[in-house]
């Protein structure tokens, strides 16, 4: 019985906090909506030019690496074949 209670109990409180939860929840009227999509396109916004400006200053510096390691591959294998 113990152990169907121990199963049990913690189930009812989740239950009771969430219907408490639900009772205090209201409906935003428009001006708390419109201001929370505002806010949110917002962080989309500044997201989408952080991104932008990353890539910018990243998409070179892998080019060099990339471009620098290919180089390095060519005349290893240059090397390789010998005269």
């Amino acid at each position: 019985m113990e152990a169907v209670d121990t199963v049990v109990r913690p189930l009812k409180e989740f239950a009771k906090d969430s219907v408490r939860l639900v009772k205090r929840c209201h409906k935003p009227d428009r001006k708390e909506f419109s201001k929370v999509a505002f806010r949110t396109a917002i962080g989309f916004v500044v997201m989408g030019f952080v991104d932008f400006f990353v890539k910018l200053i990243f998409i070179p510096i892998n080019n060099i690496i990339v471009g620098s390691c290919s180089v390095t591959i060519r005349v290893l294998k240059n090397i390789q074949k010998g005269p």
